[in-house]
């Protein structure tokens, strides 16, 4: 079967090596479609811990169950299923243990013919999306529900900020807030993207590469600012994002892409009763009730690209260039 290696440090590679055999308490699942991360990007640029080489890379999968090992019912094989990308919890829904991992490393990824991975991972594919569509939504639905619900509390009626539009997980928490009731706006460096997000139901949004962005932003929405803020950057532009929340606001963010904020006015926060809150994947508890959400709204994310697995250098290339909306997607 086929697979993609990275061999080193930016060096990728599709290799033919033997299909492997699930162990008890496994299955094997031929991937129909999975799914690009930027943390597939941070591996491939060796800017993630604990790597290894040679590594298979990919979070995100969905397929059909071929072959299953001992203590596994006969009845998955055939099943049409996708993988649950947050291994190994723990067991306090607060917060991951120590021994959680996220499946494309250390455990071979995705982005590959054929997988083994325990069954208790995978869940029945939603009947309303296609295979390309199903793969979309493992590492970033789970995110994203579980940066609006499990950690922010979103309630319908809200009014929400999510930066960064474009990304998988920022589309999908646009697209789970929208579902769930909220006002929803948006960021992004591409008035483009903003008019996308628009279509997809955001009531309006904000080109931070404008100077004074905040500011208009402030402006416009003095008589309500956001109680919910969805953040993945972090950097420079994190203290304009306190000045835009609500008294009694929740900032959530599950990344730092512009690295750690200069300053961090805490004045503000504790003055307003601002609430900071870390977010990352989720739990069993969060997977289940994302994917029973994702069933009751039909929500369907948003595929920007969809490659061959012969083209995965260009499909690495377009993340790299943060030229997507939505998920990149290759099929096997």
């Amino acid at each position: 079967m086929n697979a993609v290696h990275l061999t080193a440090i930016l060096e990728l590679s599709i290799v033919d090596q033997p299909t492997p055999e699930p162990l008890a308490g496994e299955a094997r699942v031929r991937l129909k479609a999975a799914a690009l991360n930027h943390r597939d990007v941070w591996i491939k640029q060796g800017q993630y811990a604990g790597l290894k080489f040679p590594s298979q890379p990919g979070s995100d999968g969905a397929g059909v169950v071929e072959k299953v090992g001992a203590g596994v019912g006969a009845d998955w094989v055939g099943g049409e299923v996708i993988i649950n990308p947050s291994f190994n919890w723990g067991s306090r829904a607060a917060a991951q243990g120590p021994d959680f991992t996220i499946l494309g490393l250390p455990r071979e990824g995705t982005l590959a013919e054929v997988i083994t991975v325990p069954v208790c991972q995978l869940a029945p594919k939603p009947k309303h999306l296609r295979w390309t569509e199903a793969a979309a939504l493992p590492l970033a639905g789970l995110t994203a529900y579980r940066a609006l619900f499990s950690r922010a509390r979103l309630q319908p009626r809200e009014k929400v900020l999510i930066s960064g539009v474009g990304g998988g997980v920022a589309s999908l928490a646009l697209q789970f807030a929208v579902a769930h009731g909220a006002e929803v706006y948006v960021t992004s460096g591409h008035d483009e993207k903003i008019e996308r997000a628009i279509g997809l139901g955001a009531a309006g949004g904000f080109n931070y590469t404008h100077a004074g962005w905040a500011k208009t932003a402030l402006h416009s929405h003095t008589d309500r600012l956001f109680d919910v803020i969805v953040d993945s950057a972090g950097g420079d532009g994190f203290e304009a994002l306190i000045d835009l929340a609500a008294p009694g606001g929740r900032l959530v963010f599950f990344g730092a892409t512009k690295g750690n904020p200069p300053n961090l006015p805490l004045r503000k926060v504790f003055w307003r009763q601002l609430s900071l809150l870390g977010t990352t994947m989720g739990s069993p508890a969060d997977w289940r009730e994302m994917l029973g959400f994702v069933e009751r709204h039909r929500i369907v994310p948003v595929v920007s690209s969809v490659f061959p697995l012969a083209r995965v250098d260009d499909a690495f290339a377009l993340m790299e260039s943060g030229g997507q909306f939505g998920k990149i997607v290759v099929t096997m």
